[in-house]
């Protein structure tokens, strides 16, 4: 007999079924890692006691490696070579979450900032203009096309991209709830559409929560300006982030562990 008793034929299957549930280990050897390109909102420091960046990794499992740099635009980050920077540490299967919006507006003239961006011709978001920024001439491109051409170069790398909207101001500053998104929220949602990237309408989720909280305690959260949180807020902020990102289908969802 192939089984000299109906204990080893239990004891055979048993293995069998122990090694066709064990965990497939990833191709590249570490688990992804999530990356985070953005402004003074998403900082590690922070401006003004807390950012979201800081609390993101309370909902994931994974690593997050906070690479924004507070006052920083799209095109300010791009100049600087920082999104160059991330992709040359990015390995197949990682995220990338980039988040603009809060440092991209003003104009070019009289004088360039080094942050503002071209304003795209109506939808026409491959319109540049040109400048002198620091005494070197420089050629701006769109909201649209930065975080186009960022987007491009991590999925070159095997990267995820997610494209989120600027966090809001204070919505209650007035002490009467406003909330409206501005042209950047429909500049980053053309980017992501262009490149098949996820969408999350971060500006949009933050809002809401903002709104069922209310005035008295939405407004302790800014407790030196309109735009900064403190730690309390960011965590709010980092978890609207969630709830956007749980509408998408990014994988990312995969790696949620738990609520604020």
């Amino acid at each position: 007999m192939l089984f000299s008793s109906l204990k080893q034929l239990i004891a055979a299957l048993f293995l069998v079924a122990s090694v066709a549930a064990a965990p497939a280990t990833p191709t590249s050897g570490r688990a992804p890692v999530v990356y985070l390109a953005g402004d003074s909102t998403m900082t590690p420091l922070g401006n003004n006691d807390g950012t979201q960046g800081v609390f993101l990794n309370q909902s994931i499992s994974l690593k997050v490696v906070n690479e924004a740099i507070a006052g920083r635009s799209a095109r300010s980050y791009t100049r600087e070579g920082r999104f160059t920077t991330i992709a040359n540490h990015v390995k197949a299967g990682d995220y990338v979450i980039i988040e603009f919006g809060h440092n991209d507006g003003g104009t070019l003239t009289p004088t360039d900032n080094g942050r503002s961006d071209c304003t795209p011709v109506k939808t026409n978001y491959s319109t540049t203009c040109q400048t002198t920024y620091s005494g070197v001439a420089e050629t701006v491109l769109t909201y649209t096309a930065y975080e186009e051409n960022a987007t491009k170069l991590m999925i070159a790398k095997g990267a995820n991209v997610i494209l989120s909207t600027a966090t809001p101001d204070n919505p209650w500053e007035t002490g009467t709830f406003t909330y409206s998104a501005n042209r950047f929220v429909g500049y980053c949602q053309a980017a992501a559409t262009a490149t098949k990237a996820t969408f999350v309408d971060h500006g949009n989720t933050t809002a809401a929560a903002f709104k069922a909280l209310g005035a008295s305690k939405v407004t302790a959260f800014y407790p030196h300006d309109h735009t900064h949180t403190s730690p309390a807020g960011a965590k709010v902020v980092s978890q609207a982030f969630i709830t956007g990102l749980k509408e998408t289908s990014s994988s990312l969802k995969n790696y949620l562990i738990r609520k604020f």
